[in-house]
């Protein structure tokens, strides 16, 4: 194929034939025609939910026509109040799409700045609240079922602090949310200044294009008619056979972006993740790898690689090695920063269709809610003062040199051939700490020889953490915590967003040990950032 006619140039090498086997079955069965009338049986004999009331992403570029109107007039509106911030309180799939915009866009001249919140680490909530000035920030409370207990106690807390300064809160809230949920039901008696249903037969992580993705888009000034444009251009169904065929056999799916998309595949794991990950299979997204370390001879690894118009350059290097040891890659070209509505409408198809092959549901997440199961129960557990399943749970101190040597020496032994390592972090994120958790992946692929992840808690428990939980048992976890210094109370709740976090780590791990994981939980302490210096010198030792 010539990438430059095409946005897509597929190099499978030895897995072509598969994928192209799969590619005329699929023609064969009229695929491409059931899929996009919306066909249940393509994933499985028997109806399950979450299927039929799940498939309204297929014609959203078209439905999505008549709703743009009111949300750019909405958007035009609120650029007249001089907002300088906008603050999105959403998890996973309501979260991610937005902070992509952002990242990829940037906020054009004279529109505000979207910042993501979505850690319940004290320190972050804190980091975000200092850098605001309340009276010109916009906050969008974005819940799909309008229940997340992170979003809810987020919104609680900044809706406390804009009151406490003397303000009208309501005109600088709005909510995403289903319609008749509880979030939508507080927000008209609060008198929220604007409320947005979006189209409620589908799921978060496909939402990308409603009103989940395209409010706080528009609010930053992306054209986002142009963009719902791109994605009707119609998906190119091989993908989603390379994805399958080659996936099936490769599970690592590797992904480098060219600079000016470097953040794209944060929202494509997500997809990935949680969609196929599940029922013992699964494909691993593997973004933002330390690109020195790899090893591009791997027999588990799959190449996406994403580029700008003009960056080639940036990839060239990685995309050569690649070919050289003809591991299979697909390079994907982006004219400009709108395609990417192209993409996302594309790996949506691709991950449903690969969903068909792999026999896996790809709308539910059936493991996600086994960690909310056990976070409600700690949570409940702190609040009567009762810590039990704290002191059950092993946890090794940084400060303590013998045994944490031991318990990282005893972890690392367990690595297998294919196995994969996700490091948790339970921390409030920074750069300093991102590029600590690098140096520590670099550090575990060298004594491995394995794929390494990474993700903030408690957001990836909303992405990754079903293929964690449902996935195949190939992934290694080491779950980081620390020890907040301060903590801040929910308003009008029990609990402290020190108690969510410390809840939601050991419901995870509760989680991923009842699935027979292997994991190791080390506890950083009051000063993280020595502590991951300590801990990577312990790892290369």
């Amino acid at each position: 194929m010539n990438i430059k006619k095409n946005p897509y140039s597929f190099h499978l090498y030895d897995e072509e034939k598969s994928a192209r086997k799969l590619l005329s079955l699929w023609e064969e069965n009229n695929f491409s025609s059931r899929l996009w009338h919306k066909d249940w049986s393509l994933w499985g004999d028997k109806l399950q939910p979450e299927i039929i009331d799940r498939l309204g992403w297929l014609d959203l570029p078209q439905r999505m026509s008549d709703r743009i109107k009111p949300i750019e007039d909405f958007a035009q509106e609120a650029k007249k109040g001089e907002y300088k911030d906008l603050i999105l309180i959403g998890m996973g799939g309501s979260s991610l799409a937005p902070e992509i915009f952002q990242k990829v866009f940037k906020n054009a001249p004279d529109f505000p700045k979207l910042t993501v919140c979505d850690s319940t680490h004290p320190e972050a909530v804190e980091q975000i609240r200092k850098s605001l000035d309340l009276s010109r920030t916009l906050f969008i409370v974005s819940s799909k079922s309008g229940t997340t207990l992170e979003t809810l106690s987020l919104f609680h807390y900044f809706w406390f602090e804009i009151k406490n300064q003397g303000e009208k809160p309501g005109s600088h809230f709005i909510a995403i949310t289903d319609y008749d949920t509880p979030l939508m039901k507080e927000a008209q008696e609060k008198g929220f200044r604007k409320i947005f249903n979006p189209y409620p037969n589908i799921g978060g992580r496909f939402s990308a294009l409603t009103e989940f993705g395209l409010v706080p888009a528009s609010l930053i000034g992306v054209d986002i008619k142009e963009l719902c444009e791109q994605a009707g251009k119609g998906p190119d169904l091989f993908l989603g056979a390379a994805l399958g065929s080659v996936g099936k056999k490769r599970d690592k799916l590797t992904f480098v972006p060219s600079k000016s998309l470097r953040a794209f595949p944060d929202w494509i794991e997500q997809l990935v993740a949680e969609s196929l990950g599940k029922e013992g299979k699964g494909i691993i997204p593997v973004i933002d790898e330390p690109l020195g370390d790899v090893d591009f001879k791997s027999s588990d690894r799959f190449y996406i690689y994403v580029y700008l118009n003009g960056e080639y350059k940036d990839i060239q290097k990685s995309i050569k090695k690649t070919r050289d040891k003809k591991v299979p890659c697909v390079e994907t070209r982006l004219r400009n920063k709108y395609d990417l509505g192209r993409e996302i409408y594309n790996w949506e198809t691709a991950v449903a269709a690969a969903g068909s092959y792999l026999n896996v549901h790809p709308f539910n997440q059936p493991n996600v809610q086994a960690a909310k199961d056990f976070t409600k129960m700690v949570m409940k557990d702190l609040s009567q003062g009762k810590d039990s399943l704290k002191e059950e749970i092993k946890t090794f101190s940084i400060r303590d040199d013998i045994s944490l040597k031991k318990a990282v020496n005893q972890w690392i032994s367990e690595a297998e051939k294919g196995d994969y390592a996700a490091v948790q972090v339970y921390l409030a994120p920074s750069e300093k700490v991102k590029q600590r958790i690098q140096k520590i992946r670099k550090e575990i692929h060298k004594k491995c020889g394995i794929a390494t992840t990474m993700g903030y808690g408690p957001r990836f428990l909303h992405s990754t953490g079903q293929l964690h939980k449902g996935g195949s048992n190939t992934g290694l976890f080491l779950q980081l915590v620390d020890s907040p210094t301060n903590d801040i109370e929910v308003p009008g709740e029990d609990y402290s967003f020190g108690s969510i976090i410390t809840a939601q780590s050991l419901g995870d791990f509760q989680a991923l040990r009842q699935k027979g994981r292997r994991i190791l939980r080390i506890d950083l302490n009051d000063h993280p950032l020595k502590g991951l210096q300590k801990l990577e010198k312990i790892i290369e030792s």
